[in-house]
């Protein structure tokens, strides 16, 4: 399997601050990784090293069959970027910015396909800030997808979203994944079993963490033997 982050002993933190000490694991081409934890156990802080956004402290995070500004990220939900006053159209194309200065036709094609894809080509000249959360969630998924085609990292997508969006969520997720061969990390701090979608788990808890099989989670956190 083709590795796309490698992370080796990694420390991250601010001013002095550790919050992630030694981690190490590998993101694979096609994982699907949930990435779990307390508040304050260093999900946020991981991303943005994933990202680049954060320089490790010790050890590296290196990107092997991956450029670092093509990661399609969703940050968390907020109500600045929720009122947000532009189109949808407008906001899935800016998902170009990553790969370029300028709109061409080309662009404006990938932003529409994206909007196919996700079944809301019928939204695009809607005011942002008039869509429903689950709709504003296929939004952002729309602009990931144009900035990226092969990693996508999601910071509590289920946030604020009913029963029925969270669901239908979860099912596209998967599809991105399983079909359109998209690797996916996501934070979440849904841990119920049936929520845990991905095929691997990354656990973080102080300054330790577990990283394993989605299924071998299930079965320990069970009490299966």
């Amino acid at each position: 399997m083709m590795t796309l982050i490698d992370v080796k002993n990694v420390m991250l933190g601010y001013d002095n601050h550790i919050v992630i000490d030694d981690i190490s694991f590998k993101v694979e081409d096609g994982d699907f990784i949930c990435l779990v934890g307390e508040n304050g156990s260093g999900k946020s802080t991981l991303v943005k090293g994933l990202l680049g956004i954060l320089k490790p402290i010790k050890g590296e995070i290196k990107y092997v069959n991956l450029k670092k500004n093509f990661i399609g990220y969703i940050p968390q939900e907020t109500l600045t970027n929720r009122n947000f006053p532009a189109s949808v159209l407008e906001i899935v194309m800016s998902g170009n910015l990553n790969r370029c200065l300028k709109y061409s036709k080309k662009e404006k094609e990938r932003a529409i396909n994206a909007l196919i894809k996700l079944d809301i080509l019928k939204l695009k000249d809607k005011s942002f800030k008039e869509l429903s959360g689950g709709e504003r969630q296929k939004v952002f998924i729309a602009r990931a997808l144009v900035s990226t085609s092969k990693l996508l990292i999601l910071d509590e997508p289920s946030n604020n979203l009913d029963y029925n969006s969270r669901t239908y969520l979860y099912t596209l997720l998967e599809k991105l994944n399983k079909e359109d061969k998209l690797t996916i990390i996501m934070i979440t701090h849904d841990l119920d079993h049936s929520n845990l979608i991905g095929n691997k788990i990354l656990k973080l808890d102080g300054r330790t963490y577990h990283f394993e099989d989605t299924k071998d989670y299930i079965k320990e956190t069970c009490h299966v033997k």
